[in-house]
């Protein structure tokens, strides 16, 4: 018996550590993925600024689709979804309507499993990259999702603003509450010592002055773009017939900030009326207020002769998008580069009224801890005072 219950249980572990085995040869199977890589390093990537003092341009984001062995894919459609990082009620960015937003969603034929884009961030945070990879020639390979993540620090400049901005605040209130603590005696028919009710009327004019400031900051932000002239330069049309081809930009003319607009490029044969798939694509969205490329692509019109994708511009501020078509190297159609523009009109949405008053709030609070610590020094200051005399 003994014999059979040691077999037994030498046969139990064999089956418990082939078992074991299997579970980690399928983990350390090698599968297929997607690799991201950024131009500049991300530790260099800062979000966009506006009004800033030097020139900004926008991020390379490189996406390459591999398979298992390690190779990058062929003959590839890749599906990249570009989501903002969520909302935080208590430390809003510089454009709190793009927070939890798509900012760019566009299909892509990679042929060599590369898809490359030039795009702007526009705030700090955790930025979610979906990607989906399917084959351009059907069953080539399996479909696969991945998600990428891309965290992008906040700009140090504004925690120097801020720091500075503190101290004030916080001297401020400092300032008061040494004052309030040391109020004199009270003369009849007073309420408070008269140092103590200049402090508090300059507090309320302050007060004023700051909701003045927030709510007519806001108004102009919320009409930020409809006010603005459109580019002194010369736009080329949206549609544009050349050499026995149209190219034609679609879509909207007008967006918001905070929703993604519908844009696409159709190329056609001008006398078939065919669509043309053989024609490379340069795609740029340009703000026209600062001349600063948003948005760049370059690839190849799809099957139906287009390139279609979605795009939310963040700035309230008119945007042109550019196209130039050029022949592919080697294609048996050639022709000169055709260029076709559209002016894009978008509407800036104010924050909500929380957030503007957010600021407010933990300013005042600032000046409150400074007269906290104003009071407590003069409340120590009195027995010592009295003591002496």
């Amino acid at each position: 018996m003994k014999k059979y219950r040691l077999f037994g249980v030498i046969s139990a572990v064999c089956i418990a550590l082939s078992i074991i085995y299997s579970f980690v040869g399928v983990s350390q199977t090698p599968t297929p993925r997607v690799q991201l890589s950024t131009n500049p390093p991300l530790e260099h990537i800062l979000p966009f600024e506006a009004q800033a003092e030097k020139p900004q341009s926008p991020i390379t984001l490189t996406l390459q689709a591999i398979n298992a062995a390690g190779k990058p894919l062929e003959n590839a459609l890749i599906s990249l979804e570009i989501l903002t990082p969520p909302s935080n009620p208590f430390l809003t960015t510089d454009f709190p309507i793009v927070e939890g937003t798509r900012l760019l969603q566009m299909d892509a034929a990679a042929p060599n499993g590369k898809l490359e884009i030039k795009q702007i961030l526009p705030i700090r945070g955790n930025y979610q990259l979906r990607v989906h990879v399917s084959p351009l020639v059907a069953n080539a390979f399996a479909p696969y999702d991945q998600t990428l993540n891309l965290n992008v620090r906040e700009n140090p400049i504004k925690y120097k603003y801020f720091a500075v901005i503190a101290a004030i605040l916080l001297s401020v209130g400092l300032l008061g509450g040494w004052i309030i603590g040391g109020q004199e005696e009270l003369r009849q028919g007073e309420i408070a010592p008269q140092s103590v009710r200049l402090l508090l009327s300059a507090l309320t004019v302050v007060a004023i002055v700051t909701l003045l400031f927030i709510n007519i900051s806001a108004e102009v932000a919320e009409a930020h773009g409809s006010g603005h002239s459109t580019s002194a330069k010369p736009v080329a049309p949206s549609v544009q017939q050349s050499q026995g081809l149209e190219v034609r930009i679609e879509g909207d003319k007008n967006a918001t900030v905070g929703k993604l607009a519908n844009l696409a490029v159709q190329v056609k044969d001008t006398a078939t009326g065919k669509p043309i798939k053989d024609v490379a694509l340069q795609v740029k969205a340009i703000a026209l207020e600062d001349n600063l490329t948003v948005f760049a692509y370059q690839g190849v019109s799809d099957q139906e002769g287009k390139f279609t994708w979605l795009e939310q511009f963040f700035d309230g501020a008119p945007h042109k998008v550019e196209v130039e078509a050029t022949p592919l190297p080697g294609s048996n159609r050639q022709f000169q580069s055709v260029k076709v523009a559209q002016e894009i009109e978008v509407e800036g949405i104010a924050p909500p009224i929380y957030v503007r008053l957010i600021g407010l709030f933990y300013f005042t609070v600032i000046v409150g801890i400074g007269m906290a610590i104003g009071l407590l020094i003069q409340q120590r200051r009195k027995p010592q005072l009295r003591a002496g005399s």
